[in-house]
């Protein structure tokens, strides 16, 4: 085993390993519904198709500059103003394979052995993952269901010490669904401009499904004096039913960007040509479907809120955004003993959901409810069925 130190610090993502193993399981026979993946199941637009199609048709399939071409630069700088509120020009943004490799990226190319990241939990499974393979350290910042999965600008300036460099915030959260409301970011504004050195990571790839019924707000927009510190990250994946395409964008500052560029530049190049072009056509095309699919996804969240609810032993919050369940199963350890035993358990009754321990939790699970409503219906009568 010639394996790296780096390498050492991080384990698999628990997300895509159950969704391997209900993939497997399917193609062994079984009849398996996955829930643990966060994937919409809509039909890509037919307008991003066609670009895409065009793009092909015109032989746009050389390499483009490594932070993104200028026509896509221009077009996600046109979605940061238009639905996010921030004004930047083109210099100020990068595109990426996925808003994965943005935060990959932004961390490996600011954090140094020993500095510390504040993540609020549960939290995304890759933000620890990335953050420890930099070489940095997880500092959890906990949020409880009693309070929406939020946390105060209080419990931020509790966490801050002297080897913080940077925040993490996810709204509309991932798996919590928490969405940040203008008042709380305002605060946590105050907090950072008596800490100047520390930077704020704002993942908004949420942003369009958003059930609170106020418009979207993010720090940048909100606190524009602090954008020199602030990196936005978005995408098309979950907007847009992209998420095979692997396209992110992110906004900041011009240091980091071009850091981040220069890193991109040792690790895949430039993103893929023709998703790019389709992305010039998702920010610049229609973007009235969206309301409708948020509906949807509303519907569906409602059912899935409302099944997990009536089933004894179970209970979730209903959230804001995003298309995830975080469900308390803590009466249920006794029996199960901890929930990755309970995943294995419900994943052999035929649903593949992911253990909230894969999140920085604990004594539960997170459903996804991107999957079509007669899925949703009986993935939840199976759950009953199993734990019942």
């Amino acid at each position: 085993m010639h394996l790296s130190a780096a390498l050492s610090r991080i384990a698999p993502s628990q997300t895509t390993a159950m969704t391997d193993r209900a993939t497997q399981l399917r193609e062994e026979g079984r009849d398996i519904i996955s829930l643990s993946v966060g994937e919409p199941d809509f039909a890509t637009p037919p307008h991003v198709i066609a670009a895409a199609k065009a793009a092909l048709d015109a032989g746009d399939t050389k390499y483009t500059p490594v932070g993104g071409t200028s026509r896509l630069k221009q077009a996600a700088a046109l979605h940061f103003a238009r639905d996010l509120g921030i004004a930047v020009p083109p210099s100020r943004v990068t595109v990426s394979a996925g808003g994965k490799q943005a935060i990959f990226h932004a961390m490996l190319a600011t954090v140094s052995e020993g500095a510390e990241v504040i993540v609020p939990a549960p939290w995304w499974v890759s933000y620890p993952e990335i953050i420890r393979f930099a070489g940095g350290e997880v500092v959890p910042l906990l949020t409880h269901a009693k309070n929406n999965f939020r946390f105060t600008a209080a419990d931020l300036e509790a966490q801050i010490g002297p080897r913080t460099q940077w925040l993490l915030l996810n709204s509309p959260g991932n798996p919590t669904g928490a969405c940040y409301p203008a008042d709380l970011l305002l605060g946590l504004g105050e907090v950072l401009r008596r800490h100047p050195r520390v930077l704020v990571l704002s993942d908004d790839i949420y942003a369009p499904i958003n059930y609170t019924g106020a418009p979207h707000v993010t720090l940048a927009n909100l606190c524009p004096d602090l954008a020199d510190r602030i990196l936005t990250v978005s995408g098309v994946s979950k907007s847009h039913a992209m998420t095979g395409f692997r396209i992110g964008v992110a906004a900041g500052p011009e240091w980091l960007i071009q850091a981040m560029e220069r890193l991109q530049s040792h690790s895949s190049g430039n993103p893929c040509s023709i998703s790019q072009a389709a992305a010039v056509a998702a920010f610049e095309g229609p973007q009235d479907f969206l309301a409708g699919w948020c509906e949807r996804f509303r519907a569906r969240r409602d059912l899935v809120v409302a099944a997990i609810n009536a089933i004894p032993g179970l209970r979730t919050p209903t959230p804001d955004g995003a298309f995830y369940c975080m469900v308390d199963a803590t009466p249920l350890m006794a029996r199960f003993g901890d929930d990755r035993k309970l995943a294995l358990h419900l994943l052999e009754h035929g649903v593949a959901i992911v253990p909230a321990s894969a999140f920085g939790g604990s004594g539960g699970f997170r459903i996804s409810f991107a999957a079509d409503e007669v899925k949703l219906e009986e993935a939840c009568r199976r759950i009953a069925g199993a734990v019942t």
